[in-house]
């Protein structure tokens, strides 16, 4: 029989989705499950994006561009433009949601064997797109006892080797919801700046700051502008995610010209989701601000009533939508297995994504889950209920 590939071996499971078949399965007993392993906002689409699909009179579903409409880069530009980033639409690859702009972005920087650094625990898939293109993830270990804030810039010097190609950085992060300061970006600005790096910064939260805190986007360092690349998307901002769009920006000619070699290869970027993607630029302020708001308030109640269970200990996120909670069991990948599996309160249970698949170091994590708030205050409070209930069941059976 013919093998897979050491690649294809090597592969990591989603943490997300890898406890899909026990929720399938609680599922056909009849069970309730309350998701908070997923980040699928319940938020509404912008009528604005659907309106322009339901109501476009296209008589040929024909390719885009490979770098995408230029009307949609022309528009972007002027959004991140207001934003005070200095991004032309020749600066932009649009690109099949952010996981595509960062598989091209690892493809135009690194060679097989070389290595990327990024502060962990930071979003699983970085795993697999680092597996699937030869690279190795150097990481450096954030601490829930300070919220995950960046770690001392001498510790990302110790693991710069000559393999070394780039740090990566999730800004706001997930899974922990930090929010990068101004000084945290500038001093690894300045350390990419020293040793002639590349700093790709996955920002597609960037929308999802509060508490007054403002985001600090990479690209607004003037200094940085051949080691910047950001990664973004319409997946949070507008509550698209089924939409597959992102983008890929640089004001680095050679990457953005590499980058499109590999966007070349793959023809173009879905064409109805350019649509909705282009019309919700147009999208008004008072829908971030009712976001805010919402989010605001759900990260609230959910710290606060994590903070209430015997045991849990929580980090408070200024950003995204989700946070890491350190929980009173050995084992969180089996806890959340056992919620999917044995536990029930009401014929209801909950889903979480244990942690450990958002770190690169082996045996890290293994107490911590990631919780999304995405879910209405109702759903939210009875999550917390059944939290609480769990964990001490879970105590007394094992």
């Amino acid at each position: 029989m013919p093998k897979i590939s050491h690649k294809g071996q090597q592969m990591p499971e989603s943490p997300i989705r890898k406890l899909v078949p026990f929720a399938e399965a609680a599922t056909r007993k009849g069970r309730k499950i309350y998701q908070l392993n997923i980040g699928q906002p319940d938020i509404k689409t912008p009528e604005v994006a659907l309106d322009a699909v339901r109501n476009h009179d296209i008589e040929v579903l024909s390719y885009s561009h490979s770098a995408g409409f230029e009307s949609y880069r022309e528009k972007l530009a002027g959004y991140y433009q207001r934003s005070n980033l200095p991004v032309e639409k020749d600066d932009i690859i649009i690109t099949t949601g952010g996981s595509e702009a960062l598989l091209f972005a690892m493809g135009s920087i690194t060679d097989p064997g070389d290595e990327v650094i990024i502060p962990e625990p930071f979003y699983a898939n970085y795993n697999g797109f680092a597996t699937a293109s030869g690279v190795t993830i150097k990481p450096i270990q954030a601490s829930i006892e300070n919220n995950f804030a960046l770690p001392p810039i001498a510790e990302f010097e110790k693991l710069i080797t000559d393999k070394t190609k780039a740090i990566l950085l999730c800004n706001p992060g997930n899974p922990t919801g930090y929010l990068y300061t101004k000084e945290e970006v500038k001093q690894l600005a300045d350390l990419a700046l020293k040793h002639d790096l590349f700093v790709l910064s996955d920002e597609v939260y960037r929308e999802f700051a509060y508490d007054g805190a403002q985001h600090h986007s990479i690209m607004s360092l003037p200094e940085l502008a051949n080691n910047a690349i950001m990664v973004d998307s319409v997946s949070k901002r507008y509550s698209m995610c089924g939409a597959r769009v992102g983008c890929l920006v640089s004001k680095n000619k050679e990457v953005i010209a590499t980058a499109m070699k590999f966007a070349q290869a793959r023809l173009s970027p879905p064409t109805f989701a350019q649509i909705a993607s282009e019309a919700a630029l147009d999208t008004p302020q008072s829908y971030f601000d009712d976001v805010i708001e919402q989010y605001t308030f759900r990260r609230n109640l959910l710290v606060e009533g994590l903070e209430k269970i015997e045991g849990v200990k929580v980090a408070k996120p200024k950003g995204a939508f989700y946070c890491i909670a350190e929980l009173p069991v050995e084992n969180a990948d089996d806890f959340a297995k056992w919620l999917l599996e044995s536990f029930e309160d009401g014929n209801e249970t909950i889903m979480v994504a244990p942690a450990a698949g958002f770190y690169s170091t082996p045996n890290t994590g293994l107490n911590q889950v990631r919780i999304a708030y995405v879910l209405k205050k109702e759903d939210l409070e009875r999550s917390i209920e059944i939290l609480e209930k769990a964990l001490k069941q879970y105590k007394q059976e094992n």
